[in-house]
């Protein structure tokens, strides 16, 4: 089947939609192998920018990183609609935030429950810190989701796609233990948010409001200030 003529199946939630894309001149027969490509390089771009040990060489990885993804998001010139930039539809952002609030009072009430103290961790997140980490929480949600989710979708179909999606977002924060296994069973809930209602905003504000919770709760001898890759293990 043609890309670019491609609908995705309608499911009981979800509205169906038929994304258009239009990235430079293309041959169809090259076209999956070019999204294969995207998928690597970006993908191998982050973790070169994770795990390489020098601090210098590391920021550069993560420009080069963000550079790459955004050329190639501009070079496939896809719909606001299809990267969830467009204004959440009330109900779906309803539903993404309900359900993301009541996952924050069942978490706090489980620490309290093990007989764990709120915050678990008085030194981190500091308000500074906390409106930065909305900011990256959104920035991560477009990688994730306007970048990564829109090409495992193209090549796999959109309910496989959240499988995919939510497991690089995972392997993306190895080696640490809370942040791996949290970051795979929210990814799952956001890339199906994602496919659902299609727009990373309210995605983003639960992804922030999980993660400080997350801050919060778990000890810092295990989050080591929620760093992944080779500062996790420098920690």
């Amino acid at each position: 089947m043609d890309v670019s003529t491609k609908t995705f199946p309608a499911e009981p939630a979800a509205t169906p939609r038929a994304f258009k894309v239009r990235s430079l001149p293309v041959p169809a027969a090259y076209r999956r192998p070019f999204v294969w490509a995207q998928i690597i390089v970006a993908f191998l771009f982050l973790e070169f920018g994770l795990w390489e040990p020098r601090l210098e060489t590391r920021i550069r990885w993560v420009g080069i990183a963000a550079i790459a993804i955004l050329v190639l998001t501009l070079i496939d010139r896809a719909s606001l609609e299809r990267l969830g930039l467009r204004l959440p539809k009330t109900f779906g952002a309803s539903v993404v935030l309900g359900i993301s609030f009541a996952t924050v009072v069942f978490l706090v009430t489980m620490v309290h429950w093990a007989g764990g103290e709120v915050p678990a961790n008085p030194t981190w997140p500091s308000l500074h810190l906390a409106w930065q980490y909305v900011v990256w929480a959104l920035i991560q949600e477009f990688i994730l989701q306007s970048f990564f989710f829109t090409r495992c979708e193209e090549l796999f179909g959109s309910s496989a796609a959240v499988w995919v999606a939510a497991t690089l977002f995972a392997i993306a924060h190895l080696p640490s233990p809370i942040l791996t296994t949290f970051t795979l069973v929210g990814g799952l809930f956001f890339c199906e948010m994602f496919r659902r209602y299609r727009c990373i905003y309210p995605i983003g504000i639960v992804h922030a409001v999980l993660g400080l919770t997350v801050a919060v709760t778990m000890p810092n001898s295990l989050l080591h200030d929620m760093r992944v890759g080779i500062g996790y293990l420098r920690y």
